[in-house]
């Protein structure tokens, strides 16, 4: 009897129906999706790559060939007559200049701004929450808006036409970045790793330079690269801050090359090919690094 019924329930009850297949997007979709992506992304890459194109041609051709020939054909009969002239000129002096103002710079920044980002997760208290609100406090501050005290207080401290008059502002003005960035990284650092060193007796110096900094390397590749292409490429405090040739760096001496009745676009397009060119060595070797930075301290 019991497997009588067991045999009826089974026979009388419905059998489940399959769940319906899930819905595959349309083939052309798809693939008009993958033709727009695609085209996007070549009118960037020619956006991008057209101007870089159009400096390196023109910085090898000769003023004759400029005015003449259409502006993206390649010369004809290439030359260097525009790298010379740039080398001839005092084109060292600006690089020194340039390089000196840039290291220094971000020297100054990423070791202050790895001191205040330390500070600020290690020492979760009020006056770390504040000091960290004055530095991002410092993102909504224009460089153009205070140019003209910046000009009076270095008038002030004696350091007019100087190359410290470019790099104490650059640095001070990289600060709000380079620690937000810092602080967001060193956030993601286990606080049992601190704890460990603080059992075996170490300092906030000693955990700065043994745990945050080495831990921080990325980060800290990141901002330097980042903070010194705004050093390198910067040009208001250059031009504010000093006036004679001595003291001038690579974006102001790119006015060099202006004549009295006109520019020398092949000799300003061959300075500018110069000026690149250490900041994108910099940019090559440090690439690993780079990325690592970027897509670092930002998982949570």
């Amino acid at each position: 009897m019991t497997e009588s019924r067991t045999a009826r329930k089974a026979h009388s009850s419905p059998t489940p129906k399959a769940a319906p297949p899930p819905a595959r997007p349309r083939r052309g979709a798809a693939v008009l999706r993958r033709a727009l992506s695609a085209t996007a992304a070549l009118l960037w890459t020619a956006l991008v790559l057209v101007p870089v194109y159009w400096v390196v041609v023109t910085s090898l051709r000769d003023r004759a060939d400029f005015t003449g020939a259409s502006p993206l054909v390649p010369p004809t009969e290439p030359t260097l007559v525009n790298y010379r002239t740039v080398l001839e000129g005092d084109f060292t002096t600006y690089l020194v200049n340039s390089v000196v103002v840039t290291v220094a710079a971000v020297a100054v920044t990423v070791a202050v701004a790895l001191m205040a980002a330390f500070s600020i997760v290690r020492h979760a208290g009020r006056w770390s929450r504040l000091s960290f609100r004055l530095y991002l406090l410092g993102l909504a501050i224009p460089l153009q808006a205070v140019i003209i005290p910046v000009y009076l207080l270095i008038i002030r401290m004696h350091m007019y036409d100087s190359l410290m008059a470019i790099v104490l502002p650059s640095a001070a003005f990289a600060l709000p970045v380079t620690v937000m960035i810092l602080v967001s990284f060193l956030r993601d650092v286990p606080r049992s790793l601190f704890e460990a060193m603080v059992v075996d007796g170490a300092g906030d110096w000693r955990m700065l330079f043994s745990l945050a900094a080495p831990l921080a390397r990325p980060a800290l590749v990141t901002v330097a690269v980042y903070d010194g292409l705004q050093v390198w490429n910067g040009f208001l405090f250059p031009l504010i801050l000093t006036q004679s040739g001595d003291t001038a760096v690579l974006p102001l001496a790119l006015t060099l090359f202006r004549g009295q009745f006109g520019i020398n676009v092949p000799a300003t397009m061959a300075a500018v090919v110069l000026s690149t060119l250490p900041m994108l060595v910099v940019f090559v070797l440090a690439r690993r690094q780079l990325v690592a930075g970027l897509t670092a301290g930002f998982s949570k």
